[in-house]
């Protein structure tokens, strides 16, 4: 599946802006880690941007999310790789553990993008470009800041080799090159 028609499909099964912008976000972070990590771009790209497809249709139900997608996604060919990823970036969904780098980039880069958007929309222009690397990682200590953003599931980056503060500037700088798209 190109990029083109996975956009029509995030346009038509998620109707909700923000949500799409935390898909586009997702990209752009999966994009980043997947060439600091030399993995394929486009597939954890790709990953990225269709994570969130049955949001809206399972209610962000944890239960459950996750595994529609993997169920739409497969009926439209798409590589069984970025399925699994996307598959297992909700651990609560089917009660297996994530293993792979694909796994645990996912969902830690996904989860930051909560914490980087909920950082910029404090500063009072509500600008990316404002946002420090060192803010994000201050925001990770204070739990009642962002509180629904897991925590743990970012610290994942340590299972990329990649400590926290390395991984708030490569996620922010992906996110920083689309600052138009996400309207920040």
């Amino acid at each position: 599946m190109d990029r083109q028609k996975a956009i029509e499909l995030l346009h038509q099964y998620i109707k909700n802006e923000n949500l799409i912008k935390h898909c586009y976000a997702s990209e752009a972070v999966m994009r980043a880690l997947a060439e600091k990590l030399d993995q394929d771009a486009d597939k954890w790209a790709m990953a990225g941007l269709l994570h969130d497809l049955d949001v809206e249709m399972v209610n962000a139900d944890p239960k459950i999310h996750g595994l529609e997608t993997a169920k739409i996604l497969k009926n439209k060919g798409v590589d069984p790789e970025i399925i699994d990823a996307i598959r297992m970036h909700n651990e609560e969904a089917h009660g297996e553990i994530r293993s792979t780098l694909f796994h645990h980039a996912l969902a830690a880069g996904e989860t930051i993008t909560g914490l980087i958007i909920a950082t910029s929309l404090v500063y009072p222009d509500k600008k990316i470009h404002s946002v420090k690397p060192k803010s994000i990682t201050k925001r990770m200590k204070q739990k009642a800041f962002a509180a629904s953003v897991s925590r743990e599931t970012i610290m994942e980056c340590e299972k990329l080799d990649i400590p926290l503060p390395d991984f708030a500037v490569i996620c922010l700088d992906a996110m920083k090159g689309i600052h138009e798209e996400l309207g920040l």
